[in-house]
């Protein structure tokens, strides 16, 4: 995966930076005291590169694992999404999404395929947000859940980085969320979209963060949180 440089600086060249710097993208994005940590589709269906549209993704699973452990020490919300269909929905016509990705279908609830991967654990007190699409808060009620726990800043991580993952993070920004995006807790099938999508977040979106910057924020919420809840 990439290399932990904060902006991608020269992956598309010395003129696109200069024309992203014109246009003024790429500045900080503001840390807030109440975050929640939201792990994208890290089910087994993306995470086994024995499923059809799966991927080894062994070593983002497991610096989502330690994410997650960080953020339950802390009492921050650790928030799981998996793509799951019905019956009627993957054999049938209403999903447009399935019109351009059918392998998907193989998404089903009750599958393999949707289970979170054995590697990460679900505790009690993690949420599981069920979705049709790639964002997690297209028609789910993610936004509702994040409001009502008073958090004012996202950490994403999972898969694919080019596709829920980023979905995700631009939509949290659109629901007014601080959002940052773990470079290290993301995967995808390949890496040019990977790499392109990561560019596309830190310029226009979120701060796409080191994973032990992202623990290093963890830890340092943990006061105002404990106060909070004192």
């Amino acid at each position: 995966m990439p290399v932990d440089d904060h902006r991608s600086a020269g992956l598309h060249g010395a003129e696109t930076d200069a024309t992203y710097d014109r246009a003024g993208f790429g500045a900080a994005v503001p840390r807030g005291s109440r975050p929640a940590l939201v792990v994208v589709d890290l089910t087994r269906g993306f995470t086994e590169p024995g499923f059809a549209s799966g991927s080894d993704l062994t070593r983002e699973v497991t610096a989502a694992a330690v994410l997650a452990t960080t953020a339950r020490q802390h009492d921050v919300p650790v928030i799981y999404t998996a793509i799951s269909y019905t019956p009627a929905e993957a054999d049938g016509d209403s999903i447009a999404w399935l019109r351009k990705a059918p392998g998907m279908r193989a998404l089903r609830e009750g599958s393999e395929e949707v289970a979170l991967d054995p590697r990460l654990e679900q505790h009690a007190c993690d949420h599981l947000v069920l979705k049709k699409g790639a964002s997690a808060f297209h028609g789910t009620g993610l936004a509702t859940l994040l409001t009502s726990l008073g958090i004012d800043t996202l950490l994403v991580c999972g898969a694919t980085t080019s596709g829920c993952v980023r979905a995700t993070a631009v939509d949290a920004v659109q629901c007014g969320f601080n959002t940052l995006v773990v470079r290290e807790a993301c995967g995808d099938r390949a890496q040019g979209p990977h790499d392109a999508a990561l560019f596309d977040l830190q310029a226009k979106y979120a701060d796409v963060i080191g994973l032990y910057d992202a623990l290093a924020y963890l830890d340092n919420t943990a006061a105002p949180l404990a106060s909070a809840a004192g």
